[in-house]
Parts: structure tokens; C-alpha cells; sequence
């Protein structure tokens, strides 16, 4: 386990060496004993232990890591300084991306998809007002409730029996539609999402992807007063197949990080870091923590 520590500590402080822009973070003179490297490390290292909010990482760290950080400060100081991390967190995913890329195989195929990231749900969505402008209502098909708070856009690599592996991400207002949130990143490969899009919105998509040799893909959906007869069942069989691993990130990503439970968050800085964050650990399991 400390070796585990020090390679991850170790990984960070070549992120801030090669990274200038993450040491001037700080616009005080002030500098605390107690790193921005060694928060990254506490940080992601709780994650890894399954240790999914700040209370309880700070908690664990204390009860059996407190002799590997020193300086460390108190929980309402290191609350406040994770919350201004985000930036170190986009970064660490770029690189752990770029590693992947040239280590890890992966097919021509991109799965889009969207995963709610809930502030507030229930009889809370109308009250909520928490963490800026950028979250607001929308409505979670998978759960069949609404919620307030944002969507996780994400452009996954297919992988042959793997977990895919995300290739960009992406935040948006809950109400966003799925495509329009992903459409600024989409590649020139193949894609596969399960979008319900009408036929227009298909057509003008699928003609902005075409020169740049991306064919768009997504399930038939049935119209009103269509016979079922007239139904591609053996093509939407073949989509669904297709992007079910990318259901199985999602469900893994919740199970392992928690990510889409932000009832916690309270404002957009931390908003961002529980995006972020928590995609920089799932990157660290699904490359070098494998």
C-alpha cells in the first residue's frame, strides 16, 4: 500500500513539474506547508481506497496515513483548497489519456452518452440553489425522476471486452440534449449513441459529421401510429449491443466514485472538482491503476 502511495504522489509532482501553469494557481505569496501535490495524492488516494467524500477521506488519512502528511492542515482548510483543484484534475485526465492512447488497444468506435449528475432530486429540484448558474432541471429517463444539477457528457474508445475508455468529457445544463452537449466533440470515428433524435436533427448532425468520415448511428425509433412490422429490430439489436459497455462504465463509475450523487456540493468550484475529480480516478483505475 505505501508503495502504491508513493507512486501516485510521485505522478502528481511530475504533473505540477511539467505542468508550470498549476504552480501559479496561487495569486497570494503565501505557501503552505502542506502542498497542492500532497492534496492531489490525499485526494485521489482516498478514492482509490474506496473513500468516496472529503470527510471521509480527511477521516481515514488521519486515523492511518497521518504520519505520511505532516502538515497536514484541517478539515475545513483542506475542504476549501480541493475545491479549487479542478484545474489539476483536467490535466491529470489529459495526461493519463495520452499515456492510455499509446499503450492501451482500442477500436475505431466511439460510444456517446450522458450521465445526470444529481444536486437534488424529488421534492428538492424546485428549492435547490446551489453551485451557480450552471445546473438546472432535467429529467433522468433511466430513473424516471427529475433533478437538478448537470449532465456528464462523454465520448468513449470501445474496447473488445473492456470497459471503453473515455476519450473526452464534458459538462452541460441537465436540460441540454445529449447530442447537442457531445456534438463539439465528436470524432472522426465511428459513433454510437443512444440519442431517441428525430429525423432532422439526425440529418443535419450526420451532414456536419460526414467529410470528416464519422458516420452517426443511433437506434429507430418507432413513430406514432407506425406498425411494429416497420421496425429495424435486428438494427437496433446491433446498436444496443454495441454501446451496452459504455452502460457498464456508467454503472462501474457510480459504483466506484459515486459520481453522480453531488448532493454535498455547494458551489460551482466544487461542482466542477466532483466532475473532474472523480473522472481523474476512474482514468487512474482504468490505465495505470489496472
Amino acid at each position: 500500500m505505501e508503495h502504491k502511495l508513493i507512486e501516485l504522489y510521485l505522478l502528481i509532482r511530475r504533473l505540477y513539474d511539467n505542468e508550470p501553469v498549476l504552480k501559479r494557481q496561487r495569486l497570494s505569496n503565501f505557501r503552505p506547508l502542506f502542498t497542492n501535490e500532497e492534496l492531489v495524492t490525499m485526494y485521489i488516494f482516498g478514492h482509490l481506497q474506496g473513500h468516496t467524500t472529503h470527510r471521509r477521506i480527511y477521516d481515514y488519512v488521519v486515523d492511518h496515513w497521518r504520519g505520511w502528511f505532516p502538515a497536514l492542515s484541517s478539515y475545513q482548510a483542506f475542504n476549501r483548497r480541493v475545491n479549487e483543484l479542478a484545474p489539476a484534475f483536467e490535466l491529470l485526465i489529459e495526461q493519463q489519456l495520452t499515456i492510455a492512447g499509446r499503450h492501451i488497444e482500442v477500436t475505431t468506435d466511439r460510444l456517446i452518452d450522458s450521465l445526470p449528475i444529481m444536486l437534488a432530486v424529488g421534492t428538492r429540484v424546485n428549492q435547490a440553489r446551489v453551485a451557480g448558474e450552471l445546473p438546472d432541471t432535467g429529467f433522468c429517463a433511466t430513473k424516471q425522476t427529475y433533478y437538478r444539477g448537470v449532465k456528464l457528457h462523454l465520448i468513449a474508445a470501445r474496447r473488445l471486452w473492456r470497459l471503453p475508455l473515455p476519450a473526452r468529457f464534458s459538462l452541460s445544463r441537465a436540460s441540454q440534449h445529449d447530442l447537442a452537449g457531445s456534438s463539439a466533440n465528436l470524432t472522426r470515428d465511428l459513433v454510437i449513441t443512444h440519442c431517441s433524435l428525430i429525423v432532422l436533427m439526425r440529418t443535419l448532425i450526420q451532414r456536419r459529421l460526414s467529410p470528416r468520415g464519422t458516420h452517426l448511428m443511433t437506434p429507430y425509433k418507432r413513430r406514432r401510429n407506425e406498425p411494429e412490422t416497420c421496425v429495424p429490430t435486428l438494427f437496433n439489436r446491433f446498436v444496443s449491443s454495441i454501446r451496452q459497455p459504455l452502460e457498464s462504465l456508467f454503472s462501474w463509475l457510480i459504483q466506484r466514485t459515486n459520481l453522480q450523487n453531488a448532493s454535498k456540493v455547494r458551489s460551482t468550484n466544487g461542482l466542477l472538482t466532483h466532475g473532474d475529480g472523480r473522472i481523474a480516478v476512474a482514468c487512474l483505475l482504468l490505465t495505470s491503476y489496472s
